[in-house]
């Protein structure tokens, strides 16, 4: 059925009369007469009678009037909520991120700032690690992945990696550990036979990964003592005297009693990857568009 008909049967039906009807509607008469009487042929009953004075609706008519609006309303509804949709201003946005992403001063202003430009988006939020993420991402669970990796991210075919900031790995200790005492800065060399705290998986990989790079360049394997899947957790142990752990700098921001940040003698950057598909949904293209415009800003990230 053309909404056109019900629309044209409308304006009759609330001005009983053709001539009044077709010059609110813009059109001749002759045309909007044809029209109606099309609607009539496709339902198989007559909606007016007429005659050469007046116009009114049959019983057939009056019954159909009401459900005839509701259906016009509800496509009006329908082409309104595709074109909020399109804009990204309604719908939802699947975001995953790494466990110190919250902290990382660029996704929080992302956030803040994607939150008060479409805030009818639904947003759902997921702690995951690197590989879990990618999976949500290709799969579409996930819009968009905020990730760890020292180096690009390898993904599946049709998936696209761009690098959002690089920051320092740091040193988290108890404040009574030797290498929290010590003048001189920690090198990953000192960490041989020193049993850590780390990330277990799947929360560590990309991170971890990246730590036992290093300690093979070091010539050792990492001695873990402990792992943990929370951030919590890893801090708690720290403070606790169950070792040291690797952190990004930007979670320096976060004062854990009994525990020191201490960076390396030697850089060791970390870098946070924002990965999605190569087409995006309109919420994940609205984000990916706030968060890169956040970032060139230029405003500083780390601590």
């Amino acid at each position: 059925m053309d909404l056109r008909h019900l629309r044209y049967f409308l304006h009759v039906a609330d001005e009983m009369h053709f001539g009044r009807a077709a010059q609110r509607l813009g059109i001749s008469q002759p045309p909007l007469s044809k029209q109606i009487r099309a609607l009539e042929d496709e339902l198989g009953v007559r909606l007016f009678d007429r005659t050469s004075r007046r116009v009114r609706l049959t019983e057939a008519g009056r019954l159909f009037a009401p459900e005839a609006r509701k259906a016009l309303e509800q496509a009006d509804k329908a082409a309104q909520i595709a074109r909020l949709a399109h804009r990204a201003e309604i719908g939802r946005l699947g975001l995953g991120f790494t466990t110190s992403g919250p902290f990382v001063p660029l996704v929080a202003r992302a956030l803040h700032r994607f939150r008060q430009s479409y805030p009818d988006v639904e947003l759902i939020l997921r702690e995951q690690g690197r590989d879990e993420q990618i999976e949500g991402v290709r799969t579409r669970q996930l819009d968009i992945g905020i990730v760890r990796d020292y180096r690009t991210p390898v993904l599946p075919a049709g998936m696209v990696a761009q690098c959002l900031q690089r920051e320092e790995m740091i040193l988290a200790l108890p404040e009574d550990h030797r290498l929290a005492r010590r003048a001189e800065p920690p090198r990953i060399a000192d960490l041989e036979d020193e049993p850590l705290v780390l990330y277990g998986p799947p929360n560590g990989t990309g991170f971890t990964e990246h730590f036992f790079a290093l300690c093979e360049e070091a010539g050792f394997v990492p001695k873990i003592a402990h792992e943990a899947r929370s951030l919590a957790t890893l801090l708690g142990l720290v403070a606790a005297g169950f070792g040291p752990t690797i952190i990004a700098q930007s979670m320096a921001r976060l004062h854990v009693e009994n525990v020191v940040h201490r960076s390396f003698a030697m850089p060791a950057p970390s870098s946070l990857w924002l990965i999605h598909n190569e087409e995006l949904s309109p919420t994940g293209e609205a984000f990916r568009k706030t968060i890169l415009e956040e970032r060139a800003s230029g405003r500083a990230d780390s601590a």
